[in-house]
């Protein structure tokens, strides 16, 4: 919600208050894909699909949803649609390995060269700082939506 929150700003403030609906939908149904891992036998935790080229693959499938989707649109709007699918597929995987970053076990962003990134702010199973991140973002979206209902830009 947290990333969110600037692009739904954004996307309301031109006058897209569904794109940033549906933005918002995508984002959030796509928030825990990383984790697919866990219900993939040999693929361990945090390996491939917590890496910046899953996030690339994501975005790529997201793009070419978009493609099919712009199809009769034109050659302008269709291009838009088909980055503006890249973009919502790989900010939302991004987000979520934002998000593991903060812990100590990190992330290893460049797989399959190893190397983990992380920031130590938190574990992953800290209930305060969970709880304080979903807070975090539902102001965030509030003002964002505030803000936006105001016409400020």
């Amino acid at each position: 919600m947290l990333v969110f929150a600037p692009i739904g700003y954004l996307l309301v403030a031109v006058g897209q208050p569904l794109a940033a609906l549906v933005v918002g939908g995508a984002m959030l149904w796509l928030a825990m894909l990383p984790d697919v891992d866990h219900r993939i036998p040999g693929i361990p935790h945090r390996g491939p699909t917590h890496s910046l080229l899953f996030a690339t693959l994501v975005g790529g499938a997201f793009a070419g949803a978009g493609a099919l989707l712009a199809e009769g649109v034109g050659t302008v709007g269709g291009v838009q649609l088909t980055l503006f699918g890249f973009f919502v597929g790989a900010v939302s995987v991004g987000a979520h390995l934002l998000g593991d970053v903060l812990t100590p076990a990190g992330v290893n962003l460049f797989w399959p060269w190893g190397r983990e990134f992380s920031l130590y702010v938190t574990r992953a199973d800290n209930t305060i700082a969970n709880y304080g991140l979903f807070l975090l973002g539902i102001f965030a979206l509030a003002a964002a939506g505030a803000l936006a209902a105001q016409g400020l830009p």
